[in-house]
């Protein structure tokens, strides 16, 4: 596996290095490098968490689709209990999942890069982060006037009808708290991560919108449709146009809906995106453009002389949810109390996939971290170790 720790001076010819990390933002297709030492680093140390990173890879099988739909696989199902699930028919694109990979930076540069990064991965449900980022768009510019608004005046369809579901607010959409019933692309609310009986999840009393927290996929398509009912444009387009570009993402990650999710909107066929890569679909990207979502929300939404997204937006995304204070707006995942990463500090938060695929961020330390293709398990081990590869400045 390819492994790069920077040394001094070995690329000052080629990147001129900016004095702190505010002060640079990386142009399309380059980003500057930084020695461990330059960046305050302990060099053994940091080898010693890429290490730990590379032992402790995913034991999904490349085939994703297999984990996706294991019914005739006895040991991922075992392994996996997310994979036993009704209605579990992949109906958006897959494709084999690389390697681990990684790339750490501090102070703005990167200081270490190993395995595949450039390789346009699943990222599955760093997808949401994507979406929420895209609801934001609409919040900044006024297209969503007030978070807490009904969701159903902004939509002309019957997605938002009915005596639960017309009580559901955009800030419920984006904390996954609103419990939206219904089916939408063949896919039942109430057949997503049901647990051991299914039906007991079909049968059981739906909560009030806000009271109570489940990660759902299909209410988060919910929430996809209803933005594109916003836009009306594909997200896609909104995202390249508003956020990928302005970050000088590459033009190799793509946003996938599924074979099904068609609407008409002003007499156009136009797909609506889904938020993760559960049936298939979701985002398709590369590390380093992971890399730059990471440093985007390091800097508070600001890229250059551009505010991407506005600091109050990125504010409320970071706001603990009531029902679950691990999790802010999707796909924040907050450390709150060091529940989630006892090895960080509690400001620190981080984007997740399954997979898993993480991209952490942490302004304490001036530092983001994309690492995919990590067992869970070993997330806040990898963490703590790079963080331990910090030197004290005192």
């Amino acid at each position: 596996m390819k492994i790069r720790v920077f040394m001094a001076g070995l690329f000052l010819l080629a990147f001129i290095i900016p004095a702190s990390a505010q002060d640079y933002f990386p142009p399309r297709g380059e980003w500057a490098t930084i020695s461990p030492a330059d960046a305050g680093m302990d060099e053994a140390k940091l080898q010693d968490a890429i290490a730990f990173s590379i032992a402790g890879e995913s034991k999904l099988p490349p085939e994703l689709a297999e984990y996706v739909d294991a019914r005739d696989l006895p040991l991922v199902r075992a392994m996996f209990p997310f994979t036993r699930e009704p209605f579990d028919e992949v109906i958006g694109p897959m494709q084999p999942r690389a390697g681990l990979s990684g790339i750490i930076i501090r102070k703005g540069k990167v200081v270490a890069e190993w395995g595949d990064t450039a390789r346009a991965d699943m990222t599955n449900s760093i997808t949401k982060t994507f979406l929420s980022s895209v609801a934001g768009l609409a919040w900044d510019q006024g297209l969503i006037r007030n978070v807490n608004d009904l969701v159903a005046p902004y939509v002309p369809t019957d997605h938002f009808d009915g005596e639960h579901n017309s009580k559901i607010t955009w800030d419920h959409l984006l904390r996954q708290t609103s419990w939206w019933r219904g089916t939408l692309w063949g896919k039942p609310d109430w057949a997503d991560r049901p647990g051991e009986n299914s039906w007991s999840e079909f049968a059981r009393e739906t909560p009030e919108p806000g009271s109570a927290w489940k990660y759902n996929d299909v209410r988060v398509n919910a929430l996809a449709l209803a933005l594109l009912h916003v836009w009306r444009q594909p997200l896609p387009e909104v995202l390249r146009e508003q956020f990928m570009d302005p970050i000088g993402a590459s033009n190799t990650w793509r946003w996938h809906g599924y074979d099904n999710s068609w609407t008409m909107i002003d007499g156009q066929d136009m797909q609506s995106v889904s938020g993760g890569g559960h049936w298939g679909g979701g985002m398709f990207i590369s590390a380093w453009d992971l890399a730059r979502l990471g440093y985007l929300a390091l800097n508070k939404g600001r890229w250059g002389d551009r505010q991407i997204l506005s600091e109050d937006w990125i504010g409320m995304a970071r706001t603990p949810t009531g029902p679950n204070p691990g999790y802010g707006y999707m796909n924040y995942f907050l450390n709150t109390g060091q529940k989630a990463l006892p090895s960080a500090p509690e400001s620190g938060y981080y984007f997740a996939g399954a997979g898993a695929n993480i991209v952490y961020v942490d302004e304490e330390n001036d530092l983001v971290v994309v690492v995919r293709w990590i067992t869970n398990r070993e997330l806040d081990g990898f963490i703590g170790r790079v963080l331990a590869a910090i030197e004290s400045e005192s």
